[in-house]
């Protein structure tokens, strides 16, 4: 057991399937443990009912509601830690993400001495198709505040398609990553950074969905504003918050 792609849902009806019948189409040997928080519209029984066609290979976890991607994520980080998944990715359902960067990104990580990839939008021969202009204005604009207040070296901070080795999983203390929002990709980024790991980021062209709603909200650009603050106020006194005190003695549940 190698690799395993993290997929937060909701309402994901129409597209579940399809990325699921993508990932496991490629050649690498992908796993992925879908996180479904309740969908209403029936997103977790299609994950089941392909369980026989993806034996051993497809999983999931359901949440009793909306608890948010950081939570999710963090939830999706233990489980694979305690699987002993060497490389854990994040990805988004809905193809904005293209499945066959997967490949790419573990290739950054296995064999380009990276602990962390991240599949940039805004590094050359990084693209974005089909937002609108105040949309693209508003991310790039995030990404150069982030860099500004943070100092963190990396292009597109908010960015959720990437790729962790488990080392730097397992020496994060989720207790101290406090967002929920897009603010949870800054703060897992900015704790890898701070704890010394390597950072690359890998060029993508990010699609807007075709299919299902948009997530984004203004709770979660107020969170994403206030957030940067607040992480760069708390780093100037607690450098190495997010460090586990012992890895070895890490507890999953």
């Amino acid at each position: 057991m190698e690799k395993i792609v993290i997929i937060p849902t909701y309402n994901e009806q129409e597209n579940v399937e399809k990325i699921l019948e993508t990932v496991f189409g490629l050649s690498k040997d992908f796993h992925v443990l879908i996180i479904d928080d309740n969908s209403p519209d029936g997103t977790a029984q299609i994950v089941k009912g392909l369980f026989v066609k993806y034996p051993g290979q497809l999983f999931l976890l359901e949440r009793k509601g909306k608890l948010g991607l950081g939570t999710a994520y963090i939830k999706g980080f233990k489980w694979a830690l305690s699987k002993g998944y060497r490389f854990i990715f994040e990805m988004d359902c809905d193809f904005s993400h293209n499945p066959k960067d997967l490949e790419r990104l573990y290739e950054a990580c296995k064999f380009g001495g990276t602990d962390l990839a991240v599949g940039s939008r805004y590094v050359a021969d990084g693209n974005v198709k089909n937002w609108p202009w105040l949309r693209v204005l508003i991310s790039k604009g995030a990404s150069i505040y982030t860099r500004m207040i943070t100092w963190m070296p990396i292009k597109d901070p908010t960015a959720g398609f990437v790729c962790y080795r488990n080392e730097v999983l397992e020496a994060i203390n989720f207790d101290q990553v406090t967002f929920v929002g897009y603010a949870f990709q800054i703060e897992m980024k900015f704790a890898a950074w701070k704890l010394g790991f390597k950072i690359k980021e890998v060029p993508i062209t990010f699609i807007d969905r075709k299919f299902g709603n948009s997530k984004m909200n203004k709770g979660i650009v107020k969170e994403g504003i206030l957030g940067v603050l607040k992480l760069k106020w708390l780093s100037m006194f607690k450098n190495y918050r997010y460090r586990v005190k012992n890895v070895h003695e890490t507890v999953y549940t």
